[in-house]
């Protein structure tokens, strides 16, 4: 039996060499192996959401109304306040006290302190272009250290512009469990400065042209010093300050 030859292949030195390519690997088309790239992937947008609107609650809104409301308010009272400023140019009225005289100060025998004073009160009106209504309703009346000694009203008149008013009035009162009271206008006396205060609160209506405004009620204060409070003589004020209150503003004389 012929032995059969083995056929061992003869490695060529001149034959072109290829590349050994590792597994899992690919070639490009020149025989060169591929980079490696990551896989790609198409991004999808996002879009988020709008948060909810949260409802305003009634009240919130009730209150934002009235928030709106009350500087609506005020821009108007401001308008109207210049306007009257700078047309009517307000001034404000002027009182004095210019005499008073007691036709009575008896102590009497229940102790109660009767008094009358003849008071006499000139009101004065600066203004040009506004016109002063004294309606009915008024009190006056005069105190000692915190004790009403008597009172009265003043007469409803009309005072119109560039007015002087003299005003003549009684006033009449009595005092409960007098002998302290007496006992001390007895000593104050001796000094001869006897604090009294005069106070009027008349319900007004200011006339504006041919506008008549609301009525209201200011409070008119007057500080007098006097030398002595002896009935049927002539009393010295010796000093005197004013000073008239209202709702808004406290103006001084």
């Amino acid at each position: 039996m012929a032995d059969h030859q083995r056929i061992h292949p003869v490695h060529d030195p001149e034959a072109p060499q290829r590349p050994i390519v590792p597994r899992g690997s690919s070639r490009s088309e020149k025989g060169e192996p591929a980079e490696n790239y990551p896989p790609f992937y198409r991004t999808i947008p996002v879009t988020h959401s709008k948060p909810p609107r949260r409802r305003r609650s009634c009240l919130g809104k009730c209150l934002c109304w009235m928030a709106c409301l009350i500087i609506l308010q005020i821009i108007v009272i401001g308008i109207l306040a210049a306007i009257i400023y700078f047309v009517f140019d307000p001034k404000v009225p002027k009182y004095s006290v210019d005499s008073m005289r007691i036709t009575e100060f008896n102590l009497n025998n229940d102790d109660s302190l009767s008094a009358t004073f003849d008071v006499n009160i000139t009101a004065r009106n600066p203004n040009k272009k506004i016109g002063i209504y004294y309606e009915g309703g008024s009190r006056l009346s005069v105190w000692y250290t915190g004790t009403r000694l008597c009172q009265g009203s003043l007469p409803k008149f009309y005072q119109g512009h560039r007015n002087t008013t003299l005003l003549n009035l009684s006033l009449t009162g009595q005092s409960q469990n007098a002998n302290n009271l007496l006992s001390s206008l007895q000593a104050q006396e001796q000094t001869g400065s006897i604090p009294l205060t005069l106070r009027v609160k008349a319900p007004v209506r200011i006339k504006l042209g041919k506008l008549k405004l609301p009525k209201w009620k200011p409070l008119i204060r007057c500080r007098l010093v006097v030398d002595s409070l002896a009935a049927n003589n002539a009393i010295s004020i010796r000093s005197s300050s004013y000073t008239v209150w209202s709702l808004c503003s406290r103006l001084y004389l």
